[in-house]
């Protein structure tokens, strides 16, 4: 049975937890992510392979104390400027950043899906990575001697994630460019789906995922719940609501008037209002991250 969105996200997302919002170029959870802004959820833990202008906002909105990511840009336009503003200048929260690469945040979740402990990998070499983060470590293979890398597992608190559809019993299946939604789901205590609709019967479609019903704890009708990115077979990605982005995250001003838009009628976000003038344009442009 589906559940409003609001209630499903009072229900399994409290202060403090980890919370992982997967998607790839498409099928990003926004609208969850603005119900969480919209309920005021601090000191959070926001893991994702790519955040994107979703966790820009978040992270403006003072919702996070730390990020796990691997890769961090407003796609196709540039930097991250309310991310830039709380690493740099601890504006509203200061925010911690742990970076992986792109197969070390996969191989963590693999691992935390999988019931290990830490996963082990090739990557990492030749990368500078290992001495910016203590959670990356090297060990021996036992039958080749051959040196690794090993990471630990992931496990958050709840994975949030869009999907195209459910069916009335609870299974969602999502399909065209899925990422890490699966794994992330897997090795999560909850998990949130929104969906563009639900359904009493999931037709097959190539290259669908399907998550059953006993591994997903709420789900929750948010149709075009994933722009301005897009839904495979619903809508297309909104590219100018990217670039529009860049002007309304470069500016505090801006930025605490679209927040003050977001949280009309419910309660806002203890987050600071702007308290000087709007900041000067980054010299540089470039997302955050060594991608490695």
């Amino acid at each position: 049975m589906a559940v409003p969105l609001d209630e499903a996200v009072r229900q399994l997302i409290h202060d403090g937890d980890t919370v992982a919002l997967e998607g790839f170029t498409h099928l990003i959870p926004v609208a969850a992510g603005h119900e969480i802004i919209r309920q005021g959820l601090r000191d959070l833990t926001l893991v994702r392979m790519t955040p994107d202008i979703v966790y820009d906002q978040l992270i403006g909105a003072g919702c996070a104390r730390r990020l796990v990511f691997s890769w961090g840009g407003n796609p196709g336009v540039g930097s991250l400027h309310r991310f830039r503003d709380a690493v740099t200048r601890s504006w509203p929260v200061p925010l911690e950043i742990e970076e992986h690469s792109h197969a070390g945040m996969a191989n963590r979740y693999v691992a935390g899906a999988s019931g290990l402990p830490f996963a082990v990998m090739r990557g990492y070499a030749g990368t500078d990575l290992v001495e910016h983060n203590p959670h990356i470590k090297t060990i021996t293979c036992p039958f080749t001697g051959q040196e690794l890398a090993a990471v630990p597992a992931l496990n958050p608190d709840v994975a949030v994630i869009h999907a195209q559809r459910a069916d009335t019993r609870g299974n969602v299946q999502l399909w065209g460019i899925t990422g890490i939604q699966k794994e992330a789901a897997l090795a999560s205590d909850r998990v949130l789906a929104t969906v563009e609709e639900v359904v009493e019967t999931l037709d097959p479609v190539p290259g669908q995922v399907i998550l059953p019903s006993r591994v997903v704890d709420a789900v929750s009708v948010v149709p075009g719940g994933a722009a301005p990115s897009y839904a495979h077979g619903y809508y297309e990605r909104d590219n100018a609501a990217y670039r529009a982005w860049d002007a309304v995250g470069r500016d505090r001003e801006a930025f605490t008037a679209w927040l003050a838009d977001l949280t009309a009628g419910s309660q806002p976000p203890s987050a600071p209002p702007a308290t000087s003038s709007p900041e000067s344009p980054d010299s540089d442009t470039e997302p955050v991250g060594r991608g490695a």
